[in-house]
């Protein structure tokens, strides 16, 4: 059966086509810098979003109408893999992700809903194997539950601690069994309310305990997925221990743990952490650890993870950039749509048009960022910018040869000090007639 309504798969019609079904920007066999728009851009569905949310909010119950919520349990399982499928055919899209507790219910025991993952596992390998579909990553849910009240790798409890390395211990056995080409953590309830009750520096340490145990597991069995850090600043916790990129890194930096782990990066985070996407994705990028990103945005209205689909084409022309200037581009990574519509767009075809969206935003976004790139534009800005440390004084101090004897010799010849403009309103300016334009 269909459940998105026998929609045929959408096809690349160009600009100036009005259908609804099909996309303007984005046509996956077109060659940018080397590379199709395809391999570029790695599209991802998320599963918690497009199968598993209803539309609910903190005011009132779920608004979806889906097809696949007729059934219960292990039968609604198995139907929203069908659902899953039937997506990514439709969008052409070649990856899924997802939390474990997404794809099965929870048994009363961790055996049962061990089994209840070994079937479904086994259902969407089957389906990735017909469909020719791959899964971008999977990650474990270990902050709904009540048992991760006070966190997981970071719990006051041992117990807790000890069921989430069994609960990511299988992760790590399915992900390597679908053939997963990245693993996330996410630190859903990494992080605390108060340091009153707090013992900040152990829960640190037993965070990086938990780390080095899953890079020993994956070696142990043979899983080679690249493991991703996401940052979240905010939301459930007060304070998260992955507050932002640079935090992250810090803390990988920290527990040696920078040779075994990249960043996944959400654009919607990057607002409640207070700095723009292309921040995260710039800091990422030259620590070398960019690994992926979570395409979405935030309500600058509103104070929370909102979780929109991507459409601002300024943001994705300058994430895009970020992607094209990092080596290898987004690697083994992808845009994984980590985006949910609104709760009143409640049809299931609401969720086909929303990727559409995406889809083209980010396809334009590519475009200019590579047009960008490819005119030097923003090169030639920021060479103009820094002219002054490519000679003279300036060129001593890159090199080392400078110390404070030497500048305050060169300061006290007292010659006039002429800063240049900035020109930003400028830059903007050619930056949206490139977005208008390309």
């Amino acid at each position: 059966m269909s459940y998105f309504g026998n929609v045929n798969p959408i096809k690349f019609e160009g600009r100036q086509s009005t259908n609804p079904l099909a996309f303007k920007f984005y046509n996956p066999d077109e060659v940018i810098m080397g590379r199709t728009m395809r391999e570029h851009l790695r599209f991802s569905v998320a599963y918690w979003h497009s199968f598993t949310a209803n539309g609910s909010d903190p005011f009132g119950g779920g608004t979806a109408i889906r097809g696949w919520d007729r059934f219960s349990g292990m039968d609604l399982a198995k139907a929203r893999v069908e659902a899953c499928f039937e997506l990514l055919n439709i969008l052409g899209v070649d990856y899924y992700c997802f939390h474990d507790r997404d794809i099965v219910p929870e048994g009363d025991t961790l055996q049962e809903t061990n089994k209840n993952l070994d079937e479904i596992v086994a259902l969407l390998k089957d389906n990735m194997k017909a469909h020719g579909k791959k899964l971008l990553w999977n990650t474990a849910n270990m902050f709904s539950n009540a048992r991760f009240v006070h966190g997981a790798a970071t719990t006051s409890n041992a117990d807790v601690y000890a069921y989430a390395a069994a609960q990511v211990k299988k992760a790590l056995e399915h992900g390597k069994e679908l053939g997963a080409e990245n693993y996330v953590f996410w630190g859903g309830r990494e992080g605390y309310e108060t340091l009153l009750n707090t013992d900040l520096g152990l829960e640190l340490d037993n965070l990086a305990r938990f780390l080095h145990m899953a890079v020993d597991y994956a070696k142990e069995i043979g899983f080679d997925g690249q493991f991703l850090i996401e940052p979240k600043p905010k939301e459930p916790t007060k304070h998260q221990y992955d507050f932002d990129a640079a935090t992250s890194l810090s803390f990988l930096q920290k527990y040696d743990l920078m040779k075994d782990f990249k960043l996944n990066l959400e654009a919607n985070h990057a607002t409640l952490a207070g700095h723009t996407f292309e921040h995260e994705l710039r800091v990422a990028r030259i620590n070398g650890a960019l690994g992926s990103i979570d395409a979405n945005q935030g309500d600058m209205l509103l104070g929370w993870d909102t979780d929109e689909f991507p459409t601002d084409l300024y943001g994705t022309t300058l994430a895009m950039y970020e992607i094209l200037n990092n080596e290898g581009g987004i690697g083994r990574g992808g845009v994984n749509f980590d985006a949910k519509v609104r709760r009143g767009s409640f049809e299931a075809i609401d969720v086909v048009y929303a990727h559409i969206a995406g889809i083209d935003a980010f396809a334009r976004g590519l475009q200019v960022a590579a047009k960008l790139i490819e005119d030097r534009v923003l090169d030639k800005v920021v060479e103009d910018r820094y002219a002054s440390f490519k000679t003279g004084i300036g060129a001593d101090i890159v090199s080392g040869k400078a110390d404070f004897k030497s500048l305050e010799t060169y300061a006290l010849q007292n010659n006039p000090i002429e800063n240049a403009s900035g020109r930003l309103e400028l830059i903007k300016s050619v930056v949206n007639q490139y977005i208008l334009n390309v």
